[in-house]
């Protein structure tokens, strides 16, 4: 089982740890959500660990990348295997599935949130932190005019489509849907909403990347909470 995520391994974990974008900025707003919620958890897409060490509490992290659980394996137990695949989950068995950074990596949303909702026992929480769609969408990107007010092309928003990035050498592929589209998804898989938040930069953020001065109100992070309909 191989991953572009294996390649990608070192430079995430150095933006987990430098990155407030990758870190802070993303734990901060799971904080939030998380209130209200407890129990058996499993973080879907865990990568090198961070939602399970911020968390201090027992969790099973699951990635498809061997390189970085290999650092997630010191925060709690781990199990390799390819997301939006849950099979080998039994089901209703947890309370509590989390998923940081995780869904506009996964092209089949719709399955990824029908094998969330069969390992999580009614009543449970699916909470969900994310790269807003706005910043996803193919040829969306900030633009300044004249007089230095920064302004947001929406670019093929209200299209599914894929943003791909370079990354150190290997592409980064992120799929675009419109918020609508998630809603309605985890809707019909059987996830009541119970909150949804978004976020622009954070002033650490903003402090460390200067370039994103004037992006504030532009939504970036994309944060939901849902419950397992009984």
């Amino acid at each position: 089982m191989t991953d572009v995520w294996d390649d990608l391994a070192p430079w995430w974990i150095d933006a987990v740890r430098d990155d407030p974008r990758e870190s802070s900025d993303l734990l901060a707003l799971l904080d939030e959500l998380i209130v209200g919620t407890a129990g058996r958890t499993i973080d879907l897409g865990c990568g090198e660990g961070q939602v399970m060490r911020h968390l201090g509490t027992p969790v099973i992290g699951t990635d498809v990348s061997a390189k970085l659980l290999a650092n997630a394996v010191g925060a709690g137990p781990v199990v390799r295997a390819r997301l939006p695949e849950l099979a080998w989950v039994r089901p209703a068995s947890f309370e509590r599935a989390l998923c940081v950074g995780v869904v506009e990596m996964i092209e089949d949303h719709r399955r990824l949130f029908a094998e969330a909702a069969s390992i999580v026992a009614p009543g449970g929480h699916l909470v969900v932190v994310m790269n807003h769609p706005v910043a996803t969408a193919p040829d969306s990107e900030p633009l300044v005019d004249p007089t230095g007010e920064v302004l947001w092309r929406w670019g093929r928003y209200l299209s599914t489509g894929s943003l791909r990035q370079d990354v150190d050498g290997a592409q980064v592929v992120l799929h675009h849907r419109p918020l609508g589209e998630l809603i309605i998804a985890a809707a019909d898989a059987g996830w009541c909403l119970d909150r949804l938040t978004e976020r622009g930069p954070s002033e650490t953020t903003l402090s460390r990347f200067p370039e994103y001065r004037g992006q504030q109100d532009t939504p970036t992070v994309l944060g939901c909470r849902w419950r397992r309909a009984s």
